[in-house]
């Protein structure tokens, strides 16, 4: 540190805060503190810093990019990687068991999409992707989808709130007969999670549809509202989302079926709900996905916050990820096959 330049002990003490920060960090998926949870938010744009804090002491010759080193191979064996590198595979076999998660926003359009066409293009996004199970998180009972009811005789929507309790609404649309179905409470919560257990030809399984907590944020409330009150409100949210998953967790324990769980996570891979609701179940994006995995843009950055994860005996064939565009959120859908059949 001595032979260091007043500018490059400056840089070290940012590198030593970012570093510090990645290894806080590392901790949060195993806390129960919801103050620690903002940092999973955070992850790739820490491991991005510690990269380039390692290149920048390595065009110096400085041994000091060690300490970025050790801090990128702890965050790798404890978070794993954001970004998948596998090759993308665009052809589904009929044969597969397709599910698709997609977080709708109601079906009325986003951004600069026209919401009076809106619903038809989703209806035709999914006549053409032609999934066998989807799971809708804010759904709306509202618009008339007869063009996409039609290709799932089976469905389980769970809208029976009044307009003033302000709940939102989730749906499952399958093509395979619904022989149960559920729905998991979530205390003090607009948000729940239902599931459907599902026959198959020669199997049933059990799709969760989840929607956690939402942060409840936007870009300006972070100039109007006072900081204290903005992070207990966060800090709320997370520890609710925590509560959330640990109920799920519950009900999947006591389940036989194999399941399958597509969730609206409101957070990312990173954070202690995602420990809880993944457990030893296989992620689809890990497994087959390829890039980022990028399912919305939260002050124009980029974060995977919808999963489909599945139980183990169920072979994920293939992840895709969507960009069409008519939703905050984008829609994912993966392939699976039981290990059974060959």
């Amino acid at each position: 540190m001595k032979k260091l330049s007043f500018f490059n002990k400056f840089v070290f003490v940012i590198n030593l805060i970012t570093g510090l920060l990645l290894l806080l960090a590392c901790m949060v998926p195993y806390s129960t503190s919801a103050s620690f949870s903002f940092l999973s938010l955070g992850v790739p744009l820490l491991v991005i810093l510690n990269i380039v804090f390692f290149i920048y002491w390595l065009t110096k010759g400085k041994y000091i990019l060690w300490f970025s080193i050790v801090i990128l191979i702890i965050g790798y064996v404890s978070l794993g990687s954001f970004v998948q590198f596998k090759l993308d595979k665009d052809s589904i076999d009929d044969n597969q068991l397709k599910v698709m998660t997609y977080n709708a926003f109601g079906f009325g359009g986003y951004g600069s999409s026209n919401s009076s066409k809106a619903s038809k293009k989703i209806a035709n996004f999914i006549e053409t992707e032609n999934p066998d199970i989807i799971s809708f998180q804010e759904y709306s009972q509202r618009i008339n989808r007869t063009e996409v009811k039609d290709d799932y005789p089976y469905q389980y929507v769970n809208g029976g709130y009044s307009s003033n309790e302000n709940r939102v609404i989730q749906a499952i649309y399958s093509k395979y007969p619904i022989i149960n179905e559920g729905v998991l409470e979530f205390p003090e919560s607009a948000n729940h999670a239902i599931y459907a257990d599902i026959a198959l030809e020669s199997d049933t399984v059990r799709v969760y549809n989840l929607h956690l907590e939402s942060l409840n944020i936007r870009p300006g409330m972070v100039k109007r509202e006072r900081s204290d009150r903005l992070f207990k409100r966060l800090r709320n949210s997370f520890a609710k989302q925590h509560e959330q998953a640990l109920i799920f967790r519950k009900n999947a324990e006591n389940c036989s079926y194999a399941k399958i769980v597509c969730v609206d996570l409101n957070n990312t891979q990173f954070s202690s709900a995602y420990r809880i609701i993944k457990g030893n179940m296989n992620d689809s994006f890990a497994e087959e996905g390829t890039g980022y995995g990028k399912t919305i843009y939260f002050w124009r950055f980029p974060f995977r916050i919808d999963f489909i994860l599945a139980d183990l005996e169920l072979e994920v064939l293939s992840h895709k990820n969507y960009n069409i565009g008519l939703s905050d959120h984008e829609p994912v859908m993966a392939s699976f096959k039981l290990s059974s059949k060959e």
